[in-house]
């Protein structure tokens, strides 16, 4: 396989490449794309420097054939001029100039055919070589807008996953602040401060406890020095004092 045809294969193989095929069986997209755009701006500049290379040979053979045309029309010419010269001899009754010239137009003639078989070997390959140069140029086309869509890909592949990575930063410190998540600090703070608020209200009601049964000990302890007074006021032979009774003085009318 020549070198030409090599590019040929390789261009036509870039140039069919299912790029969205090739995204979704990768590993990671981006290292893919990345790879692809080595391998697609190598093989472009392989494909330009050989498309290039088979442009001037199509040239150089280009300039052969128009020389062998004009080659083959000059020949001719001069075979035709060697031709009516012999016979303007002939007619003169010069016998060795006339087979002189037309030895001559015989030697044109010769190149002539020579000419046109170089006119008619080279037209297929010429023809061949400039179909060959336009489907180089076509695929080379192609090669290079399918590199602009990996790089548009790539470029969108990279942005995507940035955001997407930025999302998560954000949904992350969301989450880690999340007034209703029990794991979070500030959870973990409110719950800490509803523990001591009822330890704030469990000494409250204990200390109120205390001071309530003080109290009660206090009216107790009235009450039974209240018995004590009248047992005494009893023993002593006097009348016991109703509680919340006040004696009453009986007034002589006049």
């Amino acid at each position: 396989m020549t070198e030409k045809q090599s590019i040929f294969g390789r261009i036509t193989q870039l140039a069919r490449a299912n790029i969205n095929a090739l995204i979704d069986q990768a590993e990671d997209p981006q290292k893919m794309l990345d790879q692809l755009v080595r391998d697609y701006t190598n093989s472009i500049a392989e494909a330009e420097k050989a498309i290039a290379q088979t442009i001037g040979n199509l040239r150089l053979a280009e300039q052969d054939y128009n020389e062998d045309v004009a080659a083959a029309r000059e020949w001719g010419s001069k075979a035709l001029a060697a031709s009516a010269r012999a016979d303007q001899y002939r007619t003169a009754g010069d016998a060795a100039n006339a087979d002189k010239f037309d030895n001559l137009a015989k030697v044109a003639l010769g190149k002539q055919i020579t000419a046109e078989t170089e006119v008619r070997d080279a037209t297929p390959l010429i023809a061949s070589q400039r179909e060959t140069v336009e489907k180089l140029k076509a695929g080379l086309a192609q090669m290079k807008d399918k590199l602009g869509q990996l790089k548009q890909r790539r470029d969108t592949l990279v942005a995507r996953q940035k955001s997407a990575q930025a999302q998560q930063t954000v949904q992350t410190a969301i989450s880690s602040i999340n007034v209703l998540d029990p794991t979070s600090e500030l959870a973990r703070f409110e719950e800490k401060v509803r523990r001591e608020e009822a330890l704030a209200m469990g000494q409250a009601e204990i200390a109120a406890s205390s001071l309530d049964a003080q109290f009660a000990e206090l009216e107790a302890d009235g009450a039974q020095i209240e018995i004590e007074a009248r047992l005494a006021a009893l023993k002593s032979g006097g009348q016991p004092q109703q509680l919340g009774t006040t004696p009453v003085t009986p007034q002589i009318e006049a």
